[in-house]
C-alpha cells in the first residue's frame, strides 16, 4: 500500500481522516502533545516548527502523499496570539509545501471558509478571499505561499465540521450535546449561516482531493443552515431535548475574532469530481452512539 502522511493526527479532523484513510493507505500520522491509540496508524510525535525534524520525517517515511490538517484553528486564539499562531498556520504549511515539492508528491492543505467576509455567499473558488479575522488571513497567506513554492498543492477550503472526536479533542457539537443533556439553555445564532459537514464526509473529500493536484476545492455541503437551525436538527437527530435551544444573535456574544455572517460554500466543483455529502440529517443520525 502507498504511504500517506497526515499531520495533526490527534486533532479532530486528522483523527477522523486517519481512520477513513487506512482502508486504502498505509497511514503515518504526526501529533504534537497528545498521543492517542489509533490501531494500524504509525504515529510520530513531532513539533512541526522543528523543520529539521520535519525534513527528517519526510526522509525516513518517503511518503507517497501528504494531507496537512495540523493548525491552531481557534479564531479567537489566533486573534489574540497572532505572532505565535502565524508560525504553525503559515510557516509550517510553507515548509510542508517545500518538502512535498522536493518529492513531487500530492499535497493537500486544509484551509477554511473563513477566508471570506460573509457578505456575498455562497462562495465559489473563484471568489476573491476577504477575511475579517486573523485566522482567515493566516489561511489566505498560507494558500498563496504554498502555491508559490509548489503549484501542485491542492487547497481544500473546509466548512464547519462536526462528528465523533478523540478523548482530548472536540468538534463544535460536543459542548452543545453536553449542555442539552444537562438540561441547560443553549443559545445559538440565528444570523450565522454555514454549509457544515461531518468529519467523515470531509475526510472523504480530502482523500478525493489527492487525485486532483493543483486544484482549489470547496468541501461544503449541499445544505446552507444557521447555527440555530443546525442545533435543532442535531437535537432531533440525536434524540436530545430541543426545548432548551434558544435563538441568539452574533452581536449578543462579544468575541475576540470578528465573525462573518454567511460563509456558505458553493462546492459544485467538488461535487462534479465525485464529492457527495449525504443529507445533513443522515450525517447527524450516523453519529448516534458515537457522541
Amino acid at each position: 500500500m502507498k504511504k500517506l502522511l497526515i499531520t495533526g493526527a490527534s486533532g479532530f479532523l486528522g483523527w477522523n481522516l486517519c481512520q477513513i484513510a487506512q482502508s486504502n493507505w498505509q497511514v503515518y500520522g504526526t501529533y504534537h502533545t497528545h498521543s492517542l491509540p489509533l490501531p494500524q496508524i504509525r504515529l510520530t510525535p513531532l513539533n512541526l516548527l522543528d523543520f529539521t525534524a520535519l525534513e527528517g520525517l519526510f526522509t525516513d517515511i518517503q511518503p507517497d502523499a501528504i494531507i496537512h490538517t495540523a493548525a491552531q484553528s481557534s479564531p479567537n486564539y489566533c486573534q489574540n496570539h497572532p505572532q505565535e499562531t502565524d508560525k504553525i498556520n503559515i510557516n509550517a504549511a510553507v515548509e510542508i509545501a517545500r518538502l512535498s515539492a522536493q518529492l513531487q508528491i500530492p499535497c493537500v492543505f486544509t484551509s477554511t471558509d473563513l477566508v471570506f467576509d460573509g457578505t456575498s455567499a455562497p462562495y465559489l473558488e473563484s471568489d476573491r478571499p476577504s477575511p475579517i479575522n486573523h485566522y482567515g488571513q493566516q489561511k489566505v497567506k498560507a494558500e498563496q505561499a504554498m502555491r508559490q513554492i509548489y503549484p501542485q498543492v491542492t487547497i481544500c477550503r473546509m466548512p464547519l465540521m462536526f462528528g465523533a472526536a478523540p478523548a482530548h479533542g472536540s468538534s463544535f457539537i460536543q459542548p452543545f450535546i453536553r449542555t442539552l443533556r444537562s438540561n441547560q439553555p443553549l443559545a445559538l445564532f440565528t444570523d450565522e449561516w454555514r454549509t457544515p459537514v461531518s468529519a467523515t464526509t470531509a475526510a472523504q473529500g480530502l482523500l478525493l482531493a489527492l487525485n486532483h493536484p493543483g486544484e482549489l476545492l470547496h468541501l461544503g455541503a449541499n445544505e446552507r443552515i444557521s447555527r440555530y437551525a443546525f442545533g435543532q436538527l442535531m437535537a432531533e437527530s440525536l434524540h436530545l431535548p430541543t426545548e432548551f435551544i434558544q435563538p441568539a444573535r452574533q452581536q449578543d456574544v462579544p468575541m475576540a475574532a470578528p465573525r462573518p455572517q454567511d460563509v456558505s460554500l458553493d462546492s459544485s466543483k467538488a461535487f462534479a469530481l465525485g464529492y457527495n455529502p449525504p443529507p445533513l440529517q443522515a450525517q447527524l443520525e450516523a453519529l448516534q452512539g458515537q457522541v
